[in-house]
C-alpha cells in the first residue's frame, strides 16, 4: 500500500525574500539615519529632512494599504472606512501628545489650549488617563478594535456584503467625521490636536527624533508584512481565502465564516491605528478632515493599484501613489485628482491584478517558455532518476522521459 505524503509547509520567505527583508530593513534603521544625520546637507547622498518626512508619512500609509490587502484581497471584503480607523490612533496618539504639552501653550494651563479657549475648566471623563504613554499606546490598538468589532459583529452577522458593506463602512466614517468636527466632544473640533512639543519628555521637534519615529515606522512596517505574511499562509489564512473565493461552499464544508470575518476585520483596524499612531507626531497635527471618505478611498487605490491579495503590492502601490502624488501637486496641482482618478480606471481596465500581480504574471511567462525548451541528455537522465526515486522503482523499469520541443502541438 502506497504512502500518501502530505506536502510540507511552505517558508515563510524565500531566500531572496529574506535577502530583499533585511535589505529593507537595514535601510529603514541603519542607511536613512546615517545619511540624514551624519552626511552633509551639501553632499549629493544627504536624506533631507523633507524627504524623511515624505517617507515617513508614506510608509504610515502602507501600513494601512497591507491591513486593506488582509481585508479585502484575502478576505474579498471592500472597506471604505479604514481612514477612520486610522485617524482614531492618530487621535489617541494627539491626546497624549497634547498632555505632554503641558504649561508650554499658548495660556499657560494644564489644559490644552482649545480646552481654554472653549473655557473648560477640567478635563473630560475620557482624558483621565491620557498622559500615560502606556494607556494611550494601548488605547491606540482599543478604540479602533472595539469599534470594529462592534460595527463588524452586526454587519457580518447578518451577513452584509458586497457593496451594501462598503457604502455603510463610508457612512460609519463620515458621521464620525461630522462628530469630531463638534467642539464638545472634546477633541479639538475642526482644529483637531496640534502644536506638539514632546514624547516621553523628548523633544518632538529635533533630527535625532524624526530620524528615531521614521525607523521604528520601517520596522514597524516590516513586522506588519511578516505577521500578515505567516497569518496568510496559515491554516487560518486559507480559510479567509475559501471565504472570499466562496462562503457558501466553506460553510458547506463547516466552517462559520463570522468569526473569521469578524477577526481579519479587527485586526486590520488595529494596524490602521498603529499606522495613525505613528503618522501624528511626524506629521504634526490630526483633524478631522484624516476621516474624510476620500482617504479611505484612497487606500483601496493603493491597494488596487499595487496588487491585491501580494502583501508586497499595496506597499508598493502606497509609496508609487503617493511619490506621484507629492510630485504632481507641486508640478501640477490642479491635476493631480484627475490622474489619481485615471489611475484607477486604467488599473481596473487594464492590471486587475496591479503592478506586482502583471510582474509575476511576466515571470511565470518566462518561466514555462523555458521549461518548454527540449532537455539534453543529461537533463533527461536527471528526470528518469527522479521520477523513479518518486515512484519507488529502478531507473530501468520506467518509460523513458520525452520533452516536447517548444511549439510542439499536444
Amino acid at each position: 500500500m502506497r504512502t500518501v505524503t502530505l506536502p510540507s509547509k511552505a517558508p515563510l520567505l524565500s531566500g531572496m525574500g529574506w535577502t530583499a527583508f533585511f535589505i529593507a530593513l537595514i535601510v529603514a534603521c541603519g542607511l536613512a539615519p546615517v545619511l540624514n544625520l551624519w552626511v552633509p546637507e551639501g553632499s549629493a547622498f544627504h536624506l533631507s529632512d523633507y524627504a524623511v518626512a515624505l517617507l515617513g508619512k508614506i510608509m504610515c500609509y502602507a501600513i494601512c494599504a497591507l491591513a486593506m490587502d488582509l481585508i479585502w484581497g484575502y478576505t474579498g471584503i471592500l472597506s471604505l472606512g479604514h481612514g477612520l480607523f486610522f485617524a482614531l490612533g492618530g487621535y489617541m496618539m494627539g491626546m497624549y501628545l497634547m498632555r505632554q504639552i503641558g504649561r508650554d501653550g499658548n495660556y499657560k494651563s494644564d489644559l490644552p489650549d482649545f480646552m481654554v479657549f472653549l473655557d473648560w475648566k477640567q478635563l473630560p471623563w475620557h482624558w483621565t488617563f491620557s498622559d500615560s504613554f502606556v494607556f494611550q499606546m494601548l488605547m491606540v490598538v482599543v478604540v479602533p478594535g472595539l469599534l470594529a468589532l462592534v460595527f463588524g459583529y452586526f454587519a457580518f452577522r447578518s451577513r452584509i456584503k458586497g457593496v451594501y458593506f462598503s457604502i455603510i463602512t463610508q457612512a460609519m466614517t463620515f458621521a464620525a467625521m461630522l462628530l469630531f468636527f463638534r467642539n464638545e466632544t472634546g477633541f479639538g473640533g475642526n482644529n483637531g490636536f496640534t502644536d506638539f512639543k514632546r514624547i516621553l519628555g523628548i523633544p518632538i521637534a529635533t533630527q535625532e527624533m524624526r530620524m528615531t519615529l521614521f525607523a521604528l515606522t520601517g520596522a514597524v512596517l516590516l513586522g506588519f508584512f511578516l505577521f500578515a505574511k505567516w497569518l496568510i499562509g496559515s491554516k487560518y489564512g486559507r480559510v479567509l481565502q475559501a471565504i472570499r473565493d466562496a462562503e457558501s461552499r466553506t460553510m458547506f464544508c463547516g466552517y462559520n465564516p463570522l468569526p473569521y470575518k469578524l477577526s481579519i476585520w479587527v485586526i486590520s483596524a488595529m494596524m490602521c491605528g498603529v499606522a495613525g499612531a505613528l503618522y501624528v507626531p511626524q506629521v504634526g497635527i490630526i483633524n478631522p478632515g484624516e476621516m474624510s471618505a476620500a482617504n479611505s478611498i484612497e487606500i483601496a487605490i493603493w491597494t488596487a493599484v499595487g496588487g491585491r491579495a501580494t502583501l508586497v503590492g499595496p506597499i508598493v502601490g502606497a509609496f508609487l501613489v503617493n511619490g506621484a502624488k507629492s510630485w504632481l501637486t507641486v508640478v501640477a496641482p490642479e491635476y493631480w485628482l484627475y490622474f489619481l482618478g485615471a489611475l484607477f480606471i486604467a488599473v481596473t481596465l487594464f492590471l486587475p491584478d496591479g503592478i506586482v500581480g502583471l510582474v509575476r504574471r511576466l515571470m511565470k511567462r518566462d518561466r514555462a517558455e523555458a521549461a518548454a525548451e527540449p532537455l539534453p541528455a543529461t537533463g533527461r537522465e536527471e528526470a528518469q532518476r527522479a521520477l523513479a526515486k518518486e515512484e519507488g522503482m529502478e531507473p530501468g523499469a520506467l518509460p523513458t522521459v520525452h520533452v516536447e520541443p517548444k511549439g510542439a502541438q499536444a
